[in-house]
C-alpha cells in the first residue's frame, strides 16, 4: 500500500495511507469537531482553502449523496480523517465518500492519529501543512517542509472570488411572498437560501464583487452578506458595498463572513484566531435572551468590538450609531453576533441554517422576516 505524509509548517510529520486522490495538496491545516455532517463540511465553500481534520474517529460509514450537499463541489484542499469506513451503509447512500473525494482530485489520508494531531493545532495554532502520496511522497521530508513553507498564507488572503457565483440567479419564494432578499455570494450555503425561500423570501444572488448601485437597483427589501473563507481584512470592496447599504438604511443580515464584513463596515477590526472554531457543537450565549444555543462554526477570524464585551452598547467608529455585541461564544468569550440599535442590521458568526444540525439557531431567519415587515411599515 503507498504511503501518504502530512507534513506540517512547524516540522512535526504524521503518516498514514492514501485517502481519495493521489498526489500532493497544500493548504491551511484546521479541525471540525463534528460527530456527523462530514459531506455538508466538505461542501461548504467556507472551506476552500483548507486541509481539514476531523476529529471525529469515524469517517465515512453513510457514505454521500446529492441531496446533502451544499454546493457542486467539494472544496476542502486536503482531508485528515482517522478511520475510514470500509463498507457503507445508508439507504440514502449514492457512493463511498472515499470514491466522492477521489472523483473531485481531493488529496486526503487516513489512519492519523487525529486526537494528537487535535491537540497540537490546540496548542500551536492553525498553521500551513501539505499532504502527500504516491510519486508526490518518495522524496525526503526536508524536500517536502519546504514546499508547505512556501504555500500561501489565510491571513491576508481573498476567496471570494474562487468560491462564489459566476453569474446573478434568482429562487422563487414559497407559499406567500413575504419579500425579496438580495444577497452578496461569498461561498453560500444552499440551505441558507431553502431557509429564506421556505419563509417567503424571493432570493436573488450576486457575485461577490457586485457594487452597490447593482445591489440597491435589484430593490430588495433586505441585503445578506453569506458565509465564505480568506480574511476580512482583504475584503475591502465589500465593506465598501455593505456602508452603502447601511447609509440607505435597508435592512441587512450577515453570517460567518457577512458578520466579520459588518465588523469592517462599522468601524471595527477583525483579528486571526489561533485555531478557530469549526464543528457542530459550539456553545453561544444569546444576551438578550439568556439562552444558549449549540451552534455550527467555521470560521478562523473574529470582529474586535473594544468597549462591548460585557454588553454595552458602543459608538460606531464610521459613524453608524450605536452597536451591540449580541452574541458571545461561550468556549473563549470572541464576538459572536453584532446588533444595530439605530439601523436595521445584525449579524452572527454562526451558522444558523445548520446542515446537517443543530437546528438551536434557524429562529434568526424569521428575525429577517420580523425585520423585514417592520421596515416595510415604517416605509408606509
Amino acid at each position: 500500500m503507498t504511503k501518504a505524509i502530512l507534513v506540517l509548517e512547524d516540522g512535526k510529520i504524521f503518516t498514514g495511507k492514501p485517502y481519495g486522490k493521489t498526489g500532493e495538496t497544500l493548504g491551511e491545516l484546521v479541525f471540525a469537531t463534528g460527530m456527523t455532517g462530514y459531506q455538508e463540511t466538505l461542501t461548504d465553500p467556507s472551506y476552500a482553502g483548507q486541509i481539514v481534520v476531523q476529529t471525529a474517529p469515524h469517517i465515512g460509514n453513510t457514505g454521500v449523496n446529492s441531496r446533502d450537499e451544499e454546493s457542486d463541489k467539494i472544496w476542502v484542499a486536503g482531508y485528515v480523517v482517522r478511520d475510514a469506513s470500509r463498507v457503507v451503509s445508508n439507504f440514502r447512500a449514492e457512493k463511498s465518500l472515499d470514491q466522492e473525494l477521489e472523483d473531485f482530485n481531493v488529496v486526503g489520508i487516513r489512519g492519523v492519529d487525529t486526537r494528537a494531531l487535535t491537540r497540537h493545532l490546540r496548542s500551536a495554532g492553525s498553521m500551513r501543512a501539505g499532504i502527500f502520496s504516491g510519486d508526490a511522497a518518495d522524496v525526503s521530508t526536508e524536500q517536502l517542509l519546504l514546499k508547505v513553507r512556501a504555500a500561501v498564507e489565510m491571513k491576508g488572503l481573498s476567496l471570494s472570488d474562487v468560491v462564489t457565483t459566476s453569474e446573478p440567479y434568482s429562487v422563487a419564494a414559497e407559499g406567500t411572498r413575504v419579500g425579496k432578499v438580495s444577497i452578496v455570494d461569498l461561498g453560500i450555503k444552499r440551505s441558507t437560501i431553502e431557509h429564506m425561500a421556505a419563509r417567503g423570501l424571493e432570493v436573488e444572488v450576486f457575485p461577490a464583487k457586485v457594487d452597490a448601485a447593482t445591489l440597491l437597483a435589484s430593490n430588495p427589501d433586505a441585503v445578506f452578506f453569506s458565509n465564505g473563507p480568506g480574511d476580512p481584512a482583504a475584503a475591502a470592496g465589500q465593506v465598501a458595498v455593505l456602508r452603502e447599504v447601511l447609509s440607505k438604511k435597508v435592512p441587512f443580515f450577515g453570517i460567518c463572513f457577512g458578520n466579520q464584513l459588518l465588523g469592517r463596515a462599522l468601524g471595527f477590526d477583525t483579528y486571526k484566531l489561533t485555531f478557530g472554531h469549526r464543528g457542530i457543537n459550539q456553545p453561544v450565549l444569546d444576551r438578550k435572551t439568556g439562552k444558549v444555543e449549540v451552534t455550527a462554526h467555521n470560521h478562523g477570524f473574529a470582529v474586535a468590538v473594544p468597549g462591548g464585551e460585557n454588553g454595552d452598547a458602543v459608538e460606531s467608529p464610521s459613524g453608524f450609531g450605536k452597536v451591540r455585541v449580541s452574541h458571545i461564544s461561550l468556549n473563549d468569550n470572541c464576538v459572536e453576533g453584532l446588533e444595530c440599535l439605530d439601523l436595521p442590521a445584525f449579524s452572527v458568526q454562526y451558522h444558523p441554517e445548520a446542515a446537517a444540525g443543530p437546528h438551536d439557531s434557524n429562529y434568526l431567519f424569521d428575525r429577517l422576516v420580523e425585520v423585514i415587515e417592520l421596515s416595510k411599515k415604517g416605509n408606509n
